[in-house]
Order: structure tokens, then sequence, then C-alpha cells
């Protein structure tokens, strides 16, 4: 099967996996404690999934290399879990690298560029945003539309429910895609048909599970879903593979291990995120 190594499929690194903020410590080290970022190798072209303190990691992967960094950043929303690595990633302090930051839940005139740089700027922050030496630009989009990051490298997106609004992403590259669905809440019924159609046939969905049924009855208007929602979504859809993110921050090593089995003993071959852990998807040239 053809690897994102022969330029034509899919490599995912996981880097962060945590939602709302990270959990150091040793009962979560297994899956890990930092919030979320994903890469995502497509042939040549890097593209990262969020920006939270998972991203601190790639950075330093990144910049252990000779080759300067080029890569396209997309951003569900701007909440801190989602952002906070952005300072801390080393390759904006090279004026090699390029950096194409893409956002759509914001509503004009409000913009990414506007809250990246509230959110690194006194009282919050120092003003980091000035200080950046990369080459950076900033695209804001509709939700629902699709455009081309490079040839033959697409992405579609949708708008979830959150809130203060998030996208989801469908990347598709090389016959192979994937769906990053995160910070999203189900409808009251459960399935969400919109979505179901937007990841239908997806060789790996990547889904916020963040609660258990159960916990989810205390937790309504939160903006996030649960596995078994996730699970049913999947088998409705018919993705390949369904992988469990977003980990609510109360959850440990041994509850995600529980999550885990029940998870793939409904639906076979689903998995739980791990930072580090990786993926690939092969596609026809």
């Amino acid at each position: 099967m053809p690897t994102a190594e022969d330029g034509i499929g899919m490599t995912l690194r996981f880097w962060g996996v945590r939602g709302s903020l990270p959990t150091p410590g040793p009962s979560t080290v297994r899956y890990g404690g930092n919030t979320l970022c994903v890469e995502l190798r497509c042939g040549p072209h890097l593209v990262i999934l969020d920006a939270g303190s998972g991203l601190r990691g790639l950075g330093d992967a990144l910049t252990a290399s000779a080759i300067p960094t080029d890569a396209d950043l997309l951003l569900t929303h701007t909440h801190f879990d989602h952002i906070c690595g952005l300072p801390f990633f080393a390759p904006l302090s090279r004026p090699n690298t390029r950096l194409r930051i893409h956002g759509g839940h914001l509503a004009p005139p409000a913009g990414i560029e506007q809250a990246l740089r509230l959110s690194l700027q006194a009282p919050l922050m120092p003003d980091l945003y000035g200080g950046f030496r990369a080459q950076m630009s900033v695209r804001d989009f509709t939700p629902g539309d699709r455009f081309p990051l490079h040839p033959g490298l697409q992405v579609a997106t949708t708008l979830l429910r959150h809130p203060g609004g998030a996208v989801g992403y469908r990347i598709e590259w090389g016959g192979a895609s994937i769906c990053y669905v995160t910070d999203n809440e189900h409808p009251a019924d459960g399935l969400d048909t919109d979505l179901a159609r937007f990841v239908s046939g997806t060789d790996v969905l990547i889904y916020d599970a963040t609660y258990t049924e159960a916990e989810y009855r205390t937790r309504i208007g939160w903006g996030h879903s649960t596995w078994e929602v996730g699970v049913s979504l999947a088998a409705a859809a018919k993705v390949g593979q369904l992988v469990l993110f977003h980990h609510d921050p109360g959850h440990d090593d041994a509850t995600m291990d529980a999550i885990g089995a029940a998870a793939a003993q409904r639906r076979p071959g689903t998995i739980v995120a791990m930072e580090g852990m990786r993926i690939t998807v092969g596609g026809s040239p």
C-alpha cells in the first residue's frame, strides 16, 4: 500500500489529544496531557490541525530538522486549548518559516488574525505576535467553503455545534481522506445527518468524544459529544477508522482504557488517540 513517504498517502501524528486544559502528571502519562494538535503529512505537504499545547513538541521536532518549515495551520476555533501552543512554536522565530493560518468560525468584521493578536498581547500575554519572524499569512473563510491548499490537496469545511462556533475539516489527498471533527455537540436525537454526509466514507474520522453518555446528561450545551455518539456516527457514515479525541481533563489513563475497550467492542477498530500515535492512510495516485 502506498504511504505518505512515497508522496501518495497521508500520515497522522498526534501531538496533543486532551481538551479544555493541559493535564500533565502520572495519571495521564500514557494517553498524554497536552491539548489539541495533530500533524498531517500529505506527501511533501505539512498540515497542522489546531495549535494547542501539543504544538510545542511538534515545533521542536521541526526545528531539529535542517528543512525549513512550510505548513498550513487549520484552526477549528480560537478557544485557548486550541491556540495556547502558538507562541511556543519554535519555527515562528525563524525567518525562513512559512506558515499559513486558516480559520472560519468568526463572522465579519471579526477575524482569526485579530483573535490571535488579542490572545498574545497585554494583559493576557506579552506582545508576542509582533515578535514572530516567520513569514505568516492568515486567511478567513466561511464554513461550508471548499479550497485547495496545494494542487491535489483539497479541504472541505463545515460548521460545528460549539459555543462561539467551530469548524470541522475534511482533507483529501491521493485518493484518501481524513475528517477532523472536534468541539462539536451532537443534536438531541443523537445523529447529525448533515455531519454524517460530510464525513461519509472517510478513511479516518477524528471525533470529539469528551464525555461518556452518562456524563453528557449534566453537560448539555457545553459544546462536546460522547464516544457512544461517535460510534453511531461512524457506523451511519460508513467511515473507515474512528479515532476518539479531545479527552476530558478528568479522564485518567484507566478511564481512557475503559472507554477504548467499550468503544472497540461496540465498533471493532475504534481507537483512542494517544500522544505520539501515528496512523498511515494509503491512497492511489
